[in-house]
């Protein structure tokens, strides 16, 4: 597995970080690509297109967010469809989209399979997802649809925001806001699943949910 890894963000050093201790444990030989904020739009281009090349690297994953001057698009689609772990290129989400198999989005599968491990019936619930990125909003709610949930996509134009969160029976918040989502927002009874990670000043890490105040819903 080669990991890249461009610029100082401090989510996605930690998540690199927590990827390479991953491989180690199951036997995975992972490689860490750090580069330079500074990187231009050629080199990391370049650099994919060796990953691409080498019968070596079975699985690519770009860690995201990239720096503002890079395009992100143009660097998903660059990366082998046979290599896409993460599922963002072009041809994995389609495959989504058609319900063809592929690799998946992994926080998305990661939030479908905690909602089996703990016996959740998702088939007639609604479920909303705050958050349309391709990372996880997207294609978390077509792997909701999938498993036959009615789906909200919710985001920072959404009106009545509070008001459509109490109507969830599934709640997954991923906006990249500290504690946006409050006890007032939750109906009692409802499963809600945080995927936020934000670094706060004190350098700890905290969630998109206020877990205090919600726990008890």
């Amino acid at each position: 597995l080669a990991a890249v890894l461009v610029g100082d963000d401090p989510a996605s050093h930690k998540y690199v970080s927590a990827k390479e201790r991953t491989c180690t444990k199951l036997g995975i030989k992972g490689m860490v690509f750090r580069l330079p904020a500074s990187t231009s739009q050629m080199e990391l281009q370049s650099l994919i297109d060796r990953l691409n090349a080498d019968p070596f690297v079975h699985g690519i994953l770009v860690q995201l967010p990239l720096p503002e001057h890079l395009n992100e698009k143009a660097i998903m689609q660059r990366i082998a469809p046979a290599k896409d772990v993460d599922g963002f290129g072009p041809v994995s989400l389609g495959n989504l989209v058609l319900d063809e198999p592929g690799f998946l989005a992994c926080t998305p599968h990661g939030v479908i399979k905690l909602l089996s491990a703990y016996n959740v019936s998702i088939s007639g619930k609604h479920a909303v997802v705050i958050g349309r990125s391709v990372i996880v909003g997207k294609p978390l709610a077509l792997l909701l649809l999938r498993h036959n949930a009615t789906v909200t996509i919710c985001h920072s134009k959404t009106a009545h925001l509070s008001e459509i969160c109490r109507s969830a029976d599934i709640l997954c918040v991923a906006i990249g806001k500290p504690a946006f989502i409050t006890a007032d927002m939750v109906k009692d009874g409802a499963i809600v699943i945080d995927i936020g990670i934000n670094v706060v000043t004190s350098g700890s890490l905290t969630g998109d949910v206020d877990f205090e105040t919600v726990k008890d819903k």
